[in-house]
C-alpha cells in the first residue's frame, strides 16, 4: 500500500472516528469524571473542588462504586438484566434461523416481498406497538380472557398476563426479532449452494449437510445478530417500564431513575459505565468469535 492509499483510507476513517471520539468516549469521559463526584443538593452535581482557607480542595468520593458493591438489589438487577437479554437472544436465534434460511433459499421474486414483511413493523412507532402490546395483554383482552377460560376448566388459577416477565420477554423478542433475521439472511443467502450438492453426492444427508456445512458458515451472522438482540435488550427501559412493573423492571429502567426522577447523576453514571464496560467486552468477544467463525467455515 503507498502513500496516497494510506492517506485517503486515514481520511475516510476520520468521520467514524470524529463521531466515536464526541459521541461515545468524551461522554463517557465525563460520567467518568462524575461517578467521582458527590450529588447536589438539588440534583445534578456538587462542585468538584471547594477552597477553605484560602486552599483548594478536591471533593471527590469512591462512596457511588462502593453502593454499587455493597447493596445486592443493584447487582441482582444486572444479573436479572442479563438473563431477560439473553433469553431474548435465544429465543429470537430459534425462531429467526428458519425463517432467515427459508428467505434466502426461496425464489428471487419472492425474497424482495419476503424482506419487506420482515422489516415492516420498523413502519410504525416503537411506542405504539408496544401499546398495541399493553391491548394484547391487558386483563380485557381477548388473549388473557381466553387463557383464564382454559385456567378455570383445569381447575387453576387465573393468570395475569399485563406486568409481568412474560410480557417484557414477549415484547422484546417481538421488537429485536428483525435485527436477528436480518443479519442471518445477509450471512446465508451468500452461502455456495455446490457445497451441499458436493456433499450429498457423497452420501451425507440433510441433517449432516446443515450441520457441518449450513450452520458453520452462518455462525458469523449468529454472532452479529446476537449482538444486535443482546445489547439494545439489556440496556432498554420503555418495554419493562409499561408491560413489566415491579416484576418487570431492569437495570435500565433504574438507570434513567437515577438521572431523570432522583437526579442522582453520580450514582447513574456508575450504573451507566458498568452497563457499557460489560456492552464492549460482549462486542469485543462477538468480533473475535465472528473472525474466528469466518476463518474456519473458510477453510
Amino acid at each position: 500500500m503507498n502513500r496516497a492509499e494510506r492517506l485517503r483510507n486515514h481520511l475516510m476513517a476520520l468521520p467514524p472516528a470524529l463521531y466515536l471520539l464526541l459521541f461515545f468516549a468524551v461522554p463517557s469521559v465525563m460520567m467518568l469524571f462524575a461517578s467521582f463526584r458527590y450529588p447536589g443538593e438539588y440534583g445534578g452535581l456538587a462542585p468538584w473542588y471547594y477552597i477553605e482557607d484560602g486552599q483548594l480542595s478536591l471533593d471527590f468520593t469512591l462512596e457511588n462504586w462502593l453502593r454499587l458493591f455493597e447493596s445486592g438489589i443493584y447487582l441482582g438487577l444486572l444479573f436479572k438484566s442479563l438473563g431477560y437479554a439473553l433469553l431474548t437472544t435465544l429465543i429470537c436465534t430459534i425462531m429467526a434461523y428458519p425463517l432467515a434460511l427459508m428467505i434466502a433459499r426461496s425464489q428471487k421474486r419472492f425474497r424482495d416481498l419476503l424482506l419487506l414483511l420482515v422489516i415492516l413493523p420498523f413502519w410504525s412507532n416503537f411506542l405504539v406497538r408496544i401499546y398495541a402490546w399493553m391491548i394484547i395483554f391487558s386483563p380485557q383482552g381477548a388473549l388473557t380472557i381466553g387463557l383464564n377460560h382454559v385456567t378455570g376448566a383445569l381447575g387453576l388459577e387465573p393468570i395475569s398476563l399485563m406486568f409481568s416477565s412474560t410480557a417484557v420477554i414477549t415484547c422484546l423478542v417481538y421488537v429485536h426479532l428483525p435485527f436477528m433475521i436480518l443479519p442471518l439472511y445477509a450471512n446465508l443467502e451468500k452461502h455456495d449452494n455446490r457445497l451441499l450438492d458436493a456433499a450429498q453426492d457423497l452420501g451425507a444427508n440433510r441433517f449432516q449437510c446443515f450441520w457441518l456445512i449450513t450452520w458453520p458458515q452462518s455462525l458469523p451472522g449468529i454472532y452479529a445478530g446476537a449482538i444486535l438482540v443482546f445489547i439494545p435488550s439489556l440496556g432498554i427501559f420503555a418495554i419493562p417500564d409499561l408491560l413489566g412493573g415491579t416484576n418487570g423492571i431492569m437495570i435500565g429502567n433504574v438507570i434513567k431513575q437515577q438521572f431523570v426522577e432522583s437526579r442522582d447523576w453520580p450514582f447513574g453514571s456508575v450504573l451507566s459505565l458498568v452497563l457499557t464496560g460489560i456492552t464492549l467486552l460482549l462486542v469485543l468477544l462477538a468480533a473475535k468469535l465472528g473472525k474466528t467463525g469466518g476463518a474456519n467455515s473458510g477453510t
